[in-house]
């Protein structure tokens, strides 16, 4: 038979290197080790917090570089600047900053600025269907009047009182809303096409049309923009796309 020699006891009856030496040790190591343990949660804290808020001499560029891409990297581009009516560039001296936008659809009415100041538009409550017209001192540019015209069930006659007895060097700002052509006669398109207008001739129900015109001028109007409703073509069902448009017109010499 096999026997196993009995360990070493302690007089107090433990054996010797037993549970109660280790126990010691342990106890003696767990307070510097739980320390060590907070410096190090402490620490690693400390830079994801400088890496997420990204602050300035956190000391570890290296790190966010990591974590950044290179979108978010690249310094961003100043907002583009915008003048006069929202144009991208200022206009030449003797010149008058426009932006027109016709009315979309029978939804949204149209709008005219000139040198910042809006014209017409829905908010100030002065545009509605059919022709909305602003005439503007060409010399000065102010504002002389502005009306709207409703050119499917109105009285085409208000209209030609309106553009018959125009000054030389008067501004005509036009822009149409649903149907700006219905009520035109002969004399009307005549009257237009003596501000300058190409497509008021053959300006139909509901198209879509922008001008800028002035009394007394010898050649075609270069602002003028003009989209045909067309079943094929139309953005909006019934009606053509809103045109818009912006510029600079020439201050008029004379406006008696």
């Amino acid at each position: 038979m096999l026997c196993f020699p009995q360990s070493a006891r302690s007089p107090n009856g433990e054996t010797a290197g037993g549970p109660s030496s280790a126990g010691e040790v342990d106890m003696r190591l767990a307070g510097p080790l739980r320390i060590v343990a907070l410096i190090i949660t402490a620490g690693l804290t400390w830079i994801v917090i400088s890496i997420l808020l990204g602050r300035p001499g956190s000391g570890f560029p290296r790190i966010q570089q990591l974590f950044t891409s290179p979108e978010n990297s690249v310094t961003a581009e100043p907002r583009a600047r915008k003048y006069k009516c929202g144009l991208p560039q200022p206009c030449p001296e003797e010149h008058l900053a426009f932006r027109m936008v016709s009315g979309a659809a029978n939804v949204i009415g149209p709008k005219i600025c000139l040198e910042d100041k809006m014209l017409m538009s829905s908010v100030k409550d002065n545009v509605g269907r059919g022709l909305n017209i602003a005439l503007v001192n060409g010399v000065s540019g102010e504002l002389i009047e502005a009306r709207a015209f409703d050119m499917w069930a109105g009285d085409v006659n208000d209209l030609l009182k309106f553009i018959r007895p125009l000054h030389e060097g008067t501004l005509v700002f036009v822009a149409s809303y649903d149907d700006p052509a219905t009520k035109m006669n002969e004399e009307t398109r005549k009257l237009f096409s003596e501000l300058g207008s190409r497509n008021a001739k053959e300006l139909a129900f509901r198209d879509s049309w922008v001008f800028v015109g002035a009394k007394g001028v010898q050649d075609k109007s270069p602002f003028e923009q003009h989209v045909k409703n067309s079943k094929h073509t139309n953005k909006y069902e019934g009606w053509p796309e809103a045109l818009e448009m912006e510029g600079c017109v020439p201050r008029r010499s004379t406006a008696s």
